[in-house]
């Protein structure tokens, strides 16, 4: 029981964290959409997670794991379709110029918002439960 409840603070906690860094990516709601999506979050990923990882297993093995982005994005797609207040939409980034490193300006469709979200959704909840762990 405590290791749900802080999975799914913690995936609220990405939720939110997303929601400020990704301009593709909204919720409209306060705290209870978050807790909301936290928890559904946390229950896609408890019981739909292994399940895709078991079909997925072979297309896992060819890309070393990379494949495991796409699972994600899946279970984001589903987070999308249960709770509706949370959206994901294609978005334009800007671009970056910092110390002669330049980022171009880049237009990212739909597939490709919801596989970098779940990037980077996996990124906070690692380093959340790094932290939580010290």
């Amino acid at each position: 029981m405590k290791s749900l409840i802080r999975n799914i603070v913690i995936n609220s906690l990405s939720l939110f964290i997303l929601a400020l860094a990704i301009p593709g990516f909204r919720v409209s709601g306060g705290v209870l959409t978050y807790l909301l999506g936290g928890i559904a979050l946390s229950l896609l990923f408890m019981i739909v997670k292994p399940i895709l990882n078991i079909i997925s297993l072979p297309l896992n093995l060819v890309t070393l794991g990379l494949f495991s982005f796409v699972t994600n994005a899946i279970i984001f797609y589903l987070l999308t379709v249960f709770v509706t207040s949370i959206t994901i939409t294609a978005f334009t980034f800007p671009g970056v110029s910092s110390a002669g490193f330049i980022i171009p300006k880049l237009y990212i469709n739909t597939l490709f918002a919801f596989i970098l979200i779940a990037f980077f959704q996996s990124l906070i909840v690692t380093f959340a439960s790094w932290i939580i762990k010290k």
